[in-house]
């Protein structure tokens, strides 16, 4: 059984919400509300890091001398703009480990959205996509990455084909009725990482200091096997160890990426 949302978001004394204008106030003492955490104008001294409100979007500030710059959301700038427009399409090994080729654009579950990146590639692929989220604090920033997305125009009919969901995956997809099995689901559990690799990227870095790992991460494998109606396709890093329990079917690796792959050949009256 996978953990409950509270249990794997730790909250820390240290993580405080703000807001960077005056006007921004009460939006972010609500957000901090809905959230449970503390909500201050100006972050203490003691905080090691803030939700920050801006007026352009929700940023994760690390504190203290030398820090990162803030994480944020963001699908129209940057990495996600370049996959959109020059990654690869269909061609990309998150399209090939779920199946995505020639017209089949498979319905998916991402049950462990974080930032929202592999399942914007998707929905530019034509998918549709429910991502499920279970910290409240990817949950904010991914929320608020999507809600600006959807302003553009160019970029509307992508997030159309994106639903976002505050909820455990387990609880999920132990609840979801066999008429809304998706056909595939995608799994990339956080673990603790050796090397330097573990400190590639400064929003894992904070993710896995306020977020924790995804030790739970057999259970979450095991219910999306029990839903899933044609493969389920887990990502990990390329040397990472594989989830305890069945053995994949397929692996496909890249660089610095694996997917282990799961064939499932049932159909929704055998799952019954």
């Amino acid at each position: 059984m996978c953990s409950s949302a509270s249990d794997r978001f730790i909250t820390v004394t240290q993580l405080i919400v703000s807001n960077s204008q005056a006007e921004l106030a009460a939006a972010a003492s609500t957000l901090a509300t809905e959230l449970r955490l503390p909500y201050q104008a100006q972050p203490p001294v003691s905080a090691s890091h803030a939700l920050v409100l801006t007026p352009e979007r929700l940023e994760l500030h690390t504190l203290g001398k030398h820090a990162p710059g803030p994480v944020y959301v963001d699908f129209l700038h940057g990495a996600s703009a370049w996959r959109r427009l020059h990654g690869g399409g269909k061609g990309q090994l998150l399209a090939k480990a779920l199946g995505i080729k020639g017209e089949q654009t498979p319905r998916l579950i991402d049950t462990t959205a974080g930032l929202g990146r592999d399942s914007f590639v998707l929905a530019t692929l034509g998918c549709q996509v429910t991502l499920l989220e279970r910290s409240p604090l990817a949950f904010a920033l991914l929320r608020d990455g999507l809600r600006r997305a959807a302003a553009d125009a160019a970029v509307a009919p992508i997030v159309a084909r994106m639903q976002l969901l505050h909820t455990d995956a387990c609880d999920y997809l132990a609840t979801l009725p066999p008429e809304a099995y998706p056909d595939c689901v995608l799994v990339d559990p956080m673990f603790p990482e050796r090397g330097k690799a573990a400190l590639a990227k400064k929003e894992m870095q904070a993710f896995q200091t306020l977020i924790g790992d995804d030790l739970d991460a057999p259970a979450l494998l095991q219910a999306a096997l029990r839903v899933a109606q044609k493969r389920v396709a887990v990502k990990r890093p390329r040397l990472g160890a594989l989830i305890d329990g069945p053995r994949p079917d397929l692996q496909m690796a890249g660089q610095s990426t694996r997917f282990d792959i799961y064939f499932r050949l049932q159909s929704v009256t055998a799952a019954q």
